[in-house]
């Protein structure tokens, strides 16, 4: 935008964005609004529009442009301009009136909390605005600015930096006091209406949950007080218990963690831990009275504070092996809520017992665990009857319901802490209940669901009661619930490793799960799922059940299973090939593979790119996904020496995969699947598929020129690693890289061709460095290592986590090769001669992309790359770590220090010491985050 637009036109575009009928006029005037947001003219115009306050849309429009420049675009304001957008500011948020839409005021309010945060020369933000808004009509637009104070601190978009956090965590700790008298004010001026104590409470929970506070005012506060007192008394409103029950898990997890349970030292005055404690026990009373007037809000937030105080208690609970500790009874008030009839109230407390479980299974003592055995039995016997389905239920649980994810949840609760009291007691325990004469169906199913969650974890050598279970579900009544017996097919699938110690009974099992496998009521699928379990689990065995497998491979069109579990038991019967001497495999794998490329070959030859269905059977993904499983899992044990048995199936199949990768070249869906069947065909026979080096690499270059697919880059690298050491195959893969690379870079190259086309950033630096593990002569010494290098260094602020690390991982390959010790001399030199020519470029490159645009996670490959380049070239790294820091800037744009001449000095020197790569993560972390 080149010039300012005037103001009615921009009224004119909000007004067609909001209230114009004509989609076509509302995506003109959103694109058009956009690009004036972006512009340097913006800052004016929503200061203008906020004067006017012409209707609530050009309000909330340039409250939000506001905002978002400040957050986003401040370095566009020269410092002349910071004072008078500051006073603008005040001058707007003090009028705000109590008719202001609550959006427009949480806008302009969280504007005038980023300036603060931002702009240096503003040095006692707290008490300006407290003065320039101490007024009976601007109270509560108050109350929202020092919410939003501790919180915003540590917004990502800011990029504030450490020492600007620091600045301004300290001024509002210094404010802290004036703060603590403004809420006792408030609470005792207008605490009686609950829309101010609402807003009362907030504030005072973003205090003290940013430690912005003194413990002695949190002890002694009346606002602690008024927490209890509002979460005992029954007339206390929805939306305020719900703050008051925020404001309590935040004394728990900030006020009695950090002063108490960690042994720091508690007020002087006020408040006690055992008050608190007991305080919340008292609690329960409230909670019960919640429950018979069925207010599920309340009850939901009477279990957050229970759960909140077991959790942070667990650590004292577990401290000694000789006595329970006195927190142990929040467990008591946690099963309370456990038993509550709404599994979403138990649901809630589900992170302390994951909590309670990596701590007993990290002590891993038997006396702790007796301690808390009794409570996860009576969890366990909660979650049992959560699990249970209607009584009226009629056919399965339907996969889209919520209920069906919490009993996911379930599942992965009850193996967490099964070991507390033993997966073998739970399994007798749901077993007992199996056994009771009066037991409904829908008891007998959540009994088998609990017991298919342990099943996995009891010993093979059990000869009590799991014989009795899978005898009575290999005898199962024609009348049996639906869903009783879609449990039972399922827990027979879990026992696989029992099964595999008792082979009598294997028969028998798998006549039950090839009739469950043919029926068409909904069986099918759990029968698919044990039937792969029992295949990985009991692969020796099952090798004499070859016949049947082939026939159930011929046949899984016919079963009512999805595509997914028909992949999944191939791959279960591939398990089983592995086992089988190699003079027997190859009719056999020929056999099943034919049953996936016969339909594909049929596809080929009958079905027009574009009547593909994607997911269906016309679709040469269906096909291909199911020859991958096949030949992704059948691992025989050859000896290099023998041909293997799959590379004549290969060879006859690459015609066809060649027809397809032709045929079907324009959907990068079906071609990323071809190439990872050839990948895997490739991997299974190794070097004795050499003779179709030729033919693939000519069709790949030919076909990723046309098309630039990223797969054909990843298969590339494979046949790299594969091929490699043949050496009649170098010079075609040097060829191959060659030809990717011109098309490669031309992409790269557009505007943002690195950030939309991450994929091929990964797959061609993972290429790159395969070429320097497995050819690192021939590929060095060639002319491509200076652009591939250049490329490189400009991917590096790429924050896709992929090619991120595949880009990293080409410079450690790279350096390595420079090494005193690396094995050819004449490469180490070349090597050396690319750092002596790049080495600043490279540090400069990765601290810049360090700070301002990788992720945290990903800074431990870069520090990786420092710390191979300072093992490489030890006497320039100073040197070049000088460089890079030195064009970083000094100041923010809001005017204050990012890094003093210390802090710089001080990373330098970590860098240079860090004896490992740990070491340089920790100094790179630690310096990145003085501008974050």
């Amino acid at each position: 935008m080149e010039n300012a637009p005037p103001l009615e036109i921009v009224n004119q575009a909000i007004f067609t964005l909001h209230s114009n009928s004509n989609t076509k006029d509302k995506n003109e005037a959103s694109k058009w609004l956009d690009d004036l947001q972006k512009s340097i003219y913006s800052w004016k115009i929503a200061d203008e529009l906020l004067q006017q306050k012409r209707d609530l849309y050009t309000c909330f429009f340039a409250a939000q442009t506001l905002r978002n420049k400040i957050e986003n675009s401040f370095q566009e304001l020269p410092v002349s301009s910071h004072q008078s957008l500051r006073d603008s500011l005040l001058a707007h948020v003090g009028g705000i009136t109590a008719d202001t839409d609550t959006i427009i005021v949480t806008q302009l309010c969280l504007a005038l909390v980023d300036l603060a945060l931002l702009l240096s020369s503003w040095k006692d933000p707290v008490p300006m605005i407290l003065e320039n808004l101490s007024k009976d009509e601007s109270i509560l637009t108050l109350l929202e600015i020092f919410i939003l104070f501790p919180e915003e601190i540590d917004s990502r978009f800011l990029r504030l930096g450490s020492n600007r956090r620091k600045e301004i965590n300290e001024h509002l700790k210094a404010n802290g006091p004036q703060i603590s008298e403004f809420l006792k004010f408030c609470m005792n001026s207008y605490g009686a209406n609950p829309r101010y104590m609402n807003k009362i409470l907030k504030c005072f929970n973003s205090w003290v949950r940013y430690s912005l506070v003194s413990p002695e005012f949190i002890g002694t506060s009346p606002l602690t007080q008024q927490v209890f007192s509002l979460l005992n008394s029954p007339d206390t409103t929805r939306e305020l218990h719900d703050t008051a029950a925020d404001c309590m898990c935040t004394l728990l997890t900030t006020f009695l963690l950090e002063n108490i349970v960690h042994n720091q030292n508690p007020p002087q005055q006020g408040i006690t831990e055992m008050d608190i404690f007991n305080g919340i026990l008292a609690l329960e009373n409230a909670y019960h009275t919640s429950v018979a007037h069925e207010d599920t809000d309340k009850v939901s937030n009477y279990c957050r504070i229970f759960t909140v105080l077991g959790e942070t208690y667990v650590e004292k609970m577990i401290s000694s092996e000789m006595t329970p500790h006195y927190s142990i009874k929040a467990l008591d008030l946690v099963l309370v809520c456990v038993g509550h009839f709404d599994y979403d109230i138990a649901e809630i407390t589900f992170n302390l017992w994951y909590q309670l479980s990596d701590e007993l299974y990290t002590k891993n003592s038997d006396q702790l665990n007796s301690f808390f055995k009794p409570y996860i039995e009576r969890l366990i016997g909660a979650l049992y009857r959560h699990a249970k389905m209607e009584s009226d239920h009629t056919g399965l649980i339907d996969e889209t319901e919520s209920f069906y994810d919490f009993r996911q949840k379930v599942s992965q609760l009850i193996k967490d802490v099964a070991f507390i009291v033993g997966s073998g007691s739970i399994f007798k325990q749901m077993f007992l209940i199996l056994q009771e004469p009066s037991t409904t169906w829908e008891s007998t199913e959540s009994a088998l669901f609990v017991m298919q969650n342990v099943a996995k974890n009891i010993l093979p050598e059990e000869n009590e009661v799991i014989p009795k279970v899978v005898e009575a579900i290999l005898n199962l009544p024609e009348n049996t619930h639906i869903a009783v017996r879609y449990t039972s097919i399922m827990l027979l699938g879990e026992l696989c490793d029992w099964i595999d110690s008792h082979p009598q009974s294997l028969q028998a099992v798998l006549n039950f799960l090839l009739f469950s496998l043919q029926q068409k009521n909904g069986l099918a699928p759990a029968a698919a799922i044990s039937l792969t379990h029992i295949c990985s689990a009991n692969r020796e065995q099952m090798t004499y059940h070859i016949t049947g497998l082939i026939e159930i491979s011929r046949s899984l069109d016919n079963f009512e299973i999805s595509n997914e579990l028909a992949i999944g038991l191939l791959k279960g019967f591939s398990l089983i090939l592995s086992k089988v001497q190699a003079p027997q495999l190859q009719p056999v794998l020929r056999e099943i593979c034919s049953f996936q490329f016969l339909p594909l070959a049929r596809i080929v030859e009958e079905v027009s790119v574009e009547a593909v269905q994607k997911g269906e059977r016309n679709d040469p993904s269906y096909w291909i996904d199911r020859a991958c499983a096949i030949i992704r899992h059948t691992n025989p044990n050859i000896r290099s020496t023998d041909i293997h048995p799959s590379v004549q199936i290969l060879t006859d199949a690459w015609p066809l995969l060649s027809q397809v990768l032709e045929k079907y070249q324009t959907d990068v869906r079906i071609i990323e699947r071809t190439c990872r069947l050839i990948r895997y065909g490739l991997r299974m026979v190794g070097k004795q598929a050499s003779h179709l080096l030729e033919p693939l690499v000519k069709q790949m270059v030919l076909l990723y020129n046309q098309h630039r697919h990223s797969c054909f880059l990843y298969l590339g690298s494979i046949l790299v690693d594969e091929f490699a050491r043949l050496d009649d195959c170098i010079n075609g893969l040097l060829e191959m890289l060659k030809a990717f690379i011109e098309p490669t870079f031309n992409m790269l190259q557009m505007d943002n061709g690195l950030k939309n086309n991450p994929n091929t950033v990964d797959d061609f630096f993972r290429l790159c460095s395969r070429f320097i593990e497995c050819l690192p002569i021939a590929f060095l010494q060639s002319p491509l290592v200076t652009p591939i290098f250049q490329c490189a260094l400009l991917s590096c602020s790429l924050d896709h986590t992929d090619a991120h690390t595949s880009v990293m991982k080409f410079f450690c390959n790279l350096l390595k090769c420079g090494k005193p010790n690396y094995r050819y001399p004449e490469i180490r030199d070349i090597v050396r001669g690319i750092i002596a020519q790049n080495g600043d470029a490279l540090v400069v490159n990765l601290i810049h992309a360090s700070i301002f645009y990788l992720h945290s996670y990903m800074l431990p490959d870069v520090a990786d790359v420092l710390y191979e380049l300072k093992l490489v070239d030890k006497d320039n790294m100073e040197k070049y770590l000088c460089t890079a820091l030195d064009a970083l800037p000094k100041k923010n744009s809001g005017g204050y220090v990012t890094a003093t001449q210390q802090q710089l000095t001080a990373f330098k020197g970590s860098m240079l010491r860090a004896d490992a790569v740990k070491a340089a993560t920790i100094a790179l972390k630690d310096f990145t985050r003085l501008y974050r």
